[in-house]
């Protein structure tokens, strides 16, 4: 049985709650689980220690056991220090999209255009003197 830890849905509409459940792979996900292991809000800032809360003993266990974290949880269990930190890199996500990639050509070359403007005069000037 593939066994995941991973985010069960709670909450209203727009006010998202979150426990962390060790469940089965193939089960829904606010269906069945078998351990509630923690809780998740996204609601409370960052910094706050109310946002995360884990039962270490028992997310432990079930990392002993096999049990595949979610991409999520995975980066509460390294900021707990539970796990090792996996250095992520998708550089196609951070690139802009092409109509940005078109303005800021064209700003490049308005800008290149003024300093071009700008400087000539300027050496018009020194020609003079």
């Amino acid at each position: 049985m593939a066994m995941k830890i991973r985010l069960a849905r709670g909450g209203s509409k727009k006010r998202p709650f979150y426990r962390v459940v060790a469940a089965d792979s193939r089960m829904p996900r606010d269906g069945r689980f078998i351990e509630k292991l923690g809780t998740y809000n996204p609601l409370l800032p960052k910094d706050s220690e109310e946002r995360v809360k884990l039962n270490m003993d028992r997310v432990q266990y079930w990392l002993d056991e096999g049990a595949q974290p979610t991409d999520r949880v995975a980066r509460f269990l390294e900021a707990a220090g539970t796990i090792a930190k996996v250095e992520r890199s998708n550089p196609k996500k951070a690139e802009p999209g092409k109509k940005a990639q078109d303005r800021a050509e064209e700003k490049a070359a308005k800008a290149a255009d003024a300093a071009e403007a700008a400087a000539a005069p300027a050496e018009e000037a020194a020609a003079e003197e």
